[in-house]
């Protein structure tokens, strides 16, 4: 299935278009896109550690603006919103 992330704050560094595309299996859940996002990340930013450190860090939400776990189920064609730490912590 296909599900777009939308990057907020310093993760809008990771495209030009400020948010992702990815396919991934059904039933994936964030800790699933998490994966997929440092795999990104490795091959389009030669594993950039800060970058990866703000995936590591980062929380998720969904359409309806909800702040959702790792264990959060993703659905076909979802918008989930990725929104990294800020100040560092």
């Amino acid at each position: 299935m296909r599900i777009k992330i939308e990057l907020f704050g310093a993760s809008r560094e990771f495209s030009k278009n400020n948010l992702i595309e990815f396919n991934v299996s059904n039933n994936s859940k964030i800790k699933d896109i998490r994966a997929e996002m440092i795999k990104y990340l490795d091959q389009n930013f030669s594993g950039n550690e800060n970058y990866k450190k703000i995936v590591k860090s980062s929380a998720f939400c969904s359409e309806d603006n909800n702040i959702v776990s790792d264990n959060y189920k993703i659905t076909e064609n979802e918008k989930i919103g990725i929104i990294p730490p800020i100040g560092g912590g």
